[in-house]
């Protein structure tokens, strides 16, 4: 993977102080020493920072990072490929020595080029120190992918004076003038240069290990809504925006999960329209006792030019059910039909073109928006999807409404890394519902939600139990902090 000059003309500045500070190369080891100095005096503040990215990036990707210094994060994701971009070239030839498996060049974020794509860039606390934030990632959308993220983390604006105090004191390594970015400024940025933000959040509240209270003010205290604008990182996650995709290229399967649907089955074929080049149908029932399987089975006979498959379901739950279609679907984009029919098969092309355009990576239905009609939704389930729908918001730090939507649609590429990292929290979930929401907001996919017009079931009888199934629901609430959270 060659470093190539660039392919168009940039205009060439005079070196700033902060570039000369960055680039300096004149006092040979010494400047090695003197950052792993510093580096060993904060070594707590820059654990935090390899946990953060080891959450945020699964091994085996493609890394690129930007101001890259001894390569000790970069080595921590476990990149397939890992390369480490750095103006400094004694750190340079460090940090080759130290991590032989990765790739580290001598360049300047301005006006390097690779001629390789990556799934991930990393920037932290560089855009701090560059002459030109716009420059810097506008050099990178070269080297990205639709799908790649870039991962900032930059210091809170509020810390300007704690930091520049530290540094007086010495407890601070001496830093060129730093670019003081609200997240404001850090959004404006990113949409000029055409990326847009997946999510943000603010760690690290107590950067200095003190015994006990370093644990206690950074993964519980610094996660609290309020407290949290205290903490001295932000951390931001965003992506190219990307370019659409063309429907008359893409093929759709729609999963239907059944369990005594009978009187639903037909229905749900003849009111979903065709989408993209070609769409599948998957049913998988639940042990059904209403003779929905053999009405399955007439449906495919009786519909001959639709492409209807039929399993059976091994496990118990829609989780189940949804992973044993999903193993089996064979289009570019998968869509959850849940079917009661409560959610309009109608409605079902308007989540397919949210995702074909690219509008978001993940798609997920809204039963709250609309005013619902009568006895669609019971009371308390009103109130309690709305309560953890704020919770489950808070958690993955990205908008949702209605989190038990059953509705909801990915491609299948990015399904197969959330089944990739399941491990991650485990066999948790019967619904199936916050397994991919869960696994969706740890790889940092886009979600966003569709209205939809909620409707009374028209046959057979509700399936959830509002307090088992509440009780099911809080302790996915906990898993989630404790997994994404803390």
């Amino acid at each position: 993977m060659p470093l190539v000059a660039n392919r168009r003309p940039t205009t060439r500045r005079p070196a700033t102080r902060t570039r000369e500070l960055r680039s300096s190369d004149t006092v040979g080891r010494h400047s090695v020493a003197d950052y792993l100095k510093w580096k060993n005096r904060n070594r707590y503040y820059y654990a935090g920072l390899k946990q953060l990215f080891q959450l945020n990036i699964p091994a085996g990707a493609r890394v690129l990072e930007i101001g890259s210094g001894d390569g000790d994060l970069l080595a921590a994701v476990q990149p397939k490929v890992g390369v480490g971009i750095d103006t400094n070239g004694s750190i340079i030839e460090y940090a080759s020595k130290r991590h032989p498996g990765l790739t580290f060049h001598q360049a300047d974020g301005h006006d390097f080029e690779i001629d390789q794509q990556f799934d991930y860039v990393i920037l932290s606390n560089l855009l701090g120190e560059v002459d030109d934030i716009q420059q810097v990632l506008q050099q990178i959308q070269r080297m990205c992918h639709a799908k790649t993220k870039l991962l900032i983390t930059h210091y809170n604006d509020a810390w300007e004076p704690v930091l520049r105090l530290a540094q007086h004191l010495g407890l601070r390594r001496p830093m060129p003038l730093q670019n003081w970015l609200s997240f404001a400024d850090m959004h404006n940025l990113l949409e000029m240069c055409d990326y847009r933000v997946v999510r943000k959040q603010l760690r690290t509240l107590l950067p200095k290990y003190v015994p006990l209270l370093s644990h206690f003010c950074n993964r519980f205290l610094g996660v609290l809504p309020g407290i949290n604008h205290l903490c001295m990182t932000t951390f931001v996650v965003a992506m190219p925006k990307p370019a659409p995709l063309d429907p008359k290229d893409v093929t759709c399967t729609v999963v239907i999960p059944t369990k005594n649907e009978k009187g639903n089955i037909e229905n749900a074929i003849k009111r979903t329209p065709a989408m993209g080049k070609h769409t599948e149908f998957i049913f998988v029932d639940g042990q059904s006792t209403d003779g929905t399987i053999e009405e399955i089975q007439r449906v495919i006979e009786k519909y001959p030019d639709h492409d209807i498959k039929y399993f059976q379901q091994d496990g118990k739950g829609k989780g189940d059910a949804v992973r044993k279609a999903f193993a089996h679907a064979e289009g570019d984009v998968l869509i959850i039909l849940d079917s009661d029919l409560t959610v309009p098969p109608e409605d079902m092309p308007k989540f397919f073109d949210a995702l074909v355009c690219g509008r978001g990576e993940f798609i997920n239905g809204s039963r709250l928006v609309y005013p619902l009609e009568e006895q669609s939704m019971r009371f308390l389930n009103h109130i309690a999807n709305k309560t953890f729908a704020a919770i489950f918001s808070w958690l993955l730090e990205q908008r949702l409404k209605d989190t038990l939507c059953g509705t909801k649609v990915l491609h299948r590429d990015d399904y197969a890394l959330i089944a990739a990292n399941r491990d991650y929290f485990g066999e948790f979930d019967p619904f199936g519902d916050f397994d991919l929401l869960f696994g969706a907001a740890k790889l940092n996919l886009k979600i966003v939600e569709i209205p939809i017009r909620y409707q009374p079931r028209s046959y057979g009888e509700i399936k959830i139990n509002r307090f088992r199934d509440g009780w099911m629901l809080l302790k996915m609430c906990c898993l989630a902090f404790r997994k994404l959270k803390l």
